[in-house]
């Protein structure tokens, strides 16, 4: 068996004197692990950091097993994402996130959407908005999707600044607004309906992380046994203040 593809590195264990199992989000294959011999050089341990885009040919003779990677460094972003406590955790977080998929299902938009995120990582704001998104991404990839995009209630595609924490769906303002302290906001970046503006503010991000967390937990995390990585609280706080220390006074 044997296969080529592009790949972000999720993460890297050692196994051994000098290799290391390697785990990939790969653009065709999925979530994909592979055994690389000599991880631990100089020459490889720079390309096998989390969140840099490589090359990988896999080869095994049975395609249950855990196989071998031959890894060759295309775009190697994680010495940019590392300069920053924001990308530190942040990576860490969407590693984690990108776990949370099958290993070996092919998720080609997830991919682009990941590679996109931290292409576009080194402003905080940035970030967060990216991560937000990537977690409602992850949601709909596992069947949890949220319904954005009309209200629940009417189906009126403009106004919608509440979701309903029970469905998921998007409710507009005329709607809402006596059952208010009952629903989340909605952000305006993540609105569809033509509202959403050019930056956001504080609020907008914590707005953001509370709705994509509460469906996180009921729908996936909760399920399992498990809750949010420490990583994203720590990206959160990150955000937190770096943006607190860069606002006008």
């Amino acid at each position: 068996m044997e296969w080529t593809d592009d790949g972000i590195v999720l993460g890297v264990r050692r196994h051994g004197e000098s290799s290391a199992v390697v785990e990939l989000l790969t653009r065709e294959h999925g979530r994909h692990l592979g055994l690389v011999r000599g991880a631990s050089g100089a020459r490889m341990r720079p390309v096998l950091q989390p969140g840099n885009t490589v090359r990988a040919v896999w080869r095994a003779r049975l395609d249950e097993h855990l196989g071998m990677y031959a890894i060759e460094g295309l775009e190697l972003r994680a010495a940019n994402l590392i300069a920053a406590a924001h990308g530190v955790y942040g990576v860490t977080h969407l590693a984690a996130l990108a776990r949370l998929l099958p290993e070996r299902d092919p998720h080609e938009e997830i991919y682009a959407q990941l590679a996109h995120a931290l292409d576009d990582f080194e402003e905080a704001g940035d970030a967060a908005v990216h991560i937000i998104r990537f977690e409602l991404a992850i949601l709909a990839e596992l069947g949890f999707g949220l319904d954005l995009s009309s209200c629940a209630a009417t189906g009126e595609t403009s106004d919608l600044i509440y979701v309903s924490p029970k469905s998921g769906s998007a409710v507009s303002r005329s709607v809402g607004e006596p059952w208010r302290d009952r629903l989340l906001p909605l952000p305006a970046f993540l609105r569809e309906d033509g509202e959403a503006h050019h930056g956001w503010s504080d609020q907008d991000l914590a707005d953001g992380f509370r709705l994509t967390g509460l469906f996180l937990l009921r729908h996936v995390l909760e399920p399992r046994g498990q809750g949010h990585s420490d990583a994203r609280e720590g990206f959160i706080n990150v955000v937190a203040r770096m943006r607190a220390r860069s606002a006008p006074t």
